[in-house]
């Protein structure tokens, strides 16, 4: 399966490590909104992840934030 991803800056270690298992068990990974360790806006995280699925570059995606209210927001 063909996954988009992306995380904020809460998310960059849960995000890495998800990419890794995903890998693993064999599916396409397009990482999206590249955040590391500095701080940056879920919504600039969100949205590419989000139109990469509508768009059909992926077949799901996968947000990460601190709490998962501010991604489901946007």
């Amino acid at each position: 399966m063909k996954i988009a991803i992306g995380a904020d800056h809460r998310g960059v270690d849960a995000v890495n490590n998800l990419i890794d298992m995903l890998n693993r068990e064999g599916h396409q990974i397009v990482h999206k909104g590249q955040c590391d360790a500095r701080q940056c806006d879920y919504p600039d995280i969100a949205y590419p992840v989000a139109q990469s699925v509508v768009d059909g570059e992926a077949e799901a995606g996968i947000l990460i934030c601190g709490t998962g209210i501010g991604m489901c927001i946007a």
